[in-house]
């Protein structure tokens, strides 16, 4: 609980069999459960937790083993030893597999705005269990950033990452998951801007990878070549160097 303590400048407590809602309404503020083998964080007002979890890398990385072509890895034309960098990482599912695929010689670099969320995932990456070692291989390699994307941008050198991904807060709920929307509730609600496109067009050596609604106007309004994908609402969009 002290690494949570010291990464969050925030007091530790003793629970003393406390309810949640007491928790909160004592303290009149957020709450972090440290429990046996994760954290769990509630927000003030609500009982739903929120936590660290693979979610899709999971079976995504399963169906890539069995000779499937994962879309991401296809939009964004990912190789062994490319560096990748996630201006919008979550829970990081897309950054694991982008882990996985550009192996040990590669990079992967996540962007978290939220706090909470960075460092949730940053320690989740490290210290989930699951026995799936090229899973566990791949979300080690994912390095978190806590920053705003477009600062952090703004810091990297010109044709300094393969590819640039940005993966806004759907407007539209798409992951059928209660964790999901806890994350859209806690989470930075990013909107794409022509400043944040030019920043990543100007970082990336190949290409600027977007992930959206397939109604999204983003697609269109930046000039991305929208990868139409059948009987799904995740589009990808790739603009080229």
């Amino acid at each position: 609980m002290h690494q949570a303590a010291d990464a969050l400048q925030a007091p530790v407590v003793e629970r003393k069999k406390r309810s949640i809602p007491t928790l909160q309404d004592v303290y009149q503020a957020d709450v972090l459960v440290a429990g046996k083998d994760r954290y769990s964080f509630y927000k003030k007002g609500s009982n739903e937790s929120f936590f660290f979890h693979p979610n899709s890398a999971t079976y995504r990385l399963k169906r890539i083993l069995k000779g499937e072509i994962d879309p991401l890895v296809a939009a964004a034309d990912l190789k062994p030893e490319d560096s990748f960098l996630d201006c919008t990482l979550g829970l990081g599912s897309d950054a694991i597999i982008a882990a996985s695929t550009v192996g040990e010689k590669g990079t992967v670099e996540g962007i978290e705005a939220d706090q909470i969320v960075a460092f949730l995932t940053k320690v989740g990456l490290h210290n989930f269990p699951i026995d799936f070692p090229l899973l566990q291989e791949a979300m080690r390699r994912v390095q978190v950033i806590h920053a705003e994307a477009v600062d952090f941008l703004k810091t990297c050198e010109t044709n300094s990452r393969d590819v640039v991904f940005l993966d806004p807060m759907f407007t539209t709920p798409i992951e059928e998951s209660s964790n999901f929307e806890v994350l859209r509730e806690i989470g930075v609600t990013d909107t794409v801007t022509e400043e944040w496109v030019a920043e990543a067009l100007r970082v990336c050596r190949r290409s600027v990878v977007l992930k959206d609604h397939f109604q999204s106007p983003m697609f269109e309004r930046f000039g991305f070549i929208q990868q139409i994908r059948p009987y799904t609402k995740v589009h990808y969009g790739v603009l080229e160097k």
